[in-house]
């Protein structure tokens, strides 16, 4: 949703924050374990009720998130491991803070809202949170995916940093249960699109390959009087029959997930 401009200016700050901290020594991998560290905190204050100030705490643990991709580009330490181990504290992250507002909702009966015009506040709020938290797993398994077949896939309303401000604003605001009703619904609608975009890329691919141009084979006369069969005193390799046998790992085919 965010452009790419607004993306590159807020990495840009980001890297001018984080510079003191290479200096020190910080690894990225720490960053990464304090931002986890953080969101726990942040799902404490929730769950005990102090929703405004938890509204700034997720704020903060959004932009402490890109802390850490800063910081390996700044001390030029990027790893494979780095990334994986990002992404998945990032999946806990989330669900994390979503499980303080589920706490939260549970010790509450009797919650009703203002703004909010349905009775049974409470039920639709653990709905909306069960949702959300399934909404955001798959839209991070559909990129994470899709890549892995080799696709691009960076596409959607919904990507961490919009969740982010999404939830911040409701809670921030006291409107919490609208911000996790558009987290739920927009999440999967995030989801689908990065279905129906790699479906199409398949299909582009696939695409491409059909009209690829074939070799024609040399059909002339002059291949006519080829033999077409082998002389009688050779084997044909038709004949050659397999032999079952059971020592591994020849006593089947190779199996692919």
């Amino acid at each position: 949703m965010f452009s790419r401009r607004i993306q590159q200016r807020a990495r840009h700050l980001v890297t001018l924050i984080i510079q003191p901290l290479a200096r020190l020594g910080v690894t990225p991998n720490m960053l990464t374990g304090i931002g986890l560290l953080l969101s726990i905190v942040t799902a404490l204050v929730i769950a005990q009720g102090y929703l405004f100030a938890g509204g700034w705490l997720v704020l903060f643990a959004g932009i402490f998130d890109m802390f850490d991709g800063a910081m390996a580009r700044v001390r030029n330490a990027a790893t494979t491991f780095g990334a994986f181990l990002d992404s998945t504290l990032d999946r806990y992250s989330e669900s994390i803070i979503l499980f303080g507002l589920l706490y939260y909702a549970l010790q509450r009966p009797g919650l009703q809202n203002a703004f909010w015009p349905m009775p049974h506040e409470q039920s639709w709020m653990i709905a909306f949170i069960f949702v959300a938290v399934v909404g955001s797993l798959m839209v991070s398994y559909t990129k994470a995916r899709a890549e892995g077949l080799g696709i691009e896939c960076k596409t959607g309303l919904l990507a961490r940093p919009e969740r982010v401000i999404i939830l911040a604003i409701g809670l921030l605001t006291n409107t919490s249960i609208w911000a996790l009703a558009l987290l739920a619904v927009f999440s999967h609608v995030t989801s689908v699109e990065r279905m129906i975009s790699v479906w199409r890329s398949t299909r582009r691919s696939v695409g491409t390959h059909d009209h690829a141009p074939t070799i024609q084979h040399d059909t002339g006369n002059d291949k006519r009087h080829l033999p077409t069969a082998v002389e009688t005193n050779e084997v044909r390799e038709s004949d050659v029959r397999p032999m079952h046998t059971s020592v591994p790992p020849f006593t089947g085919g190779v199996h692919q997930e």
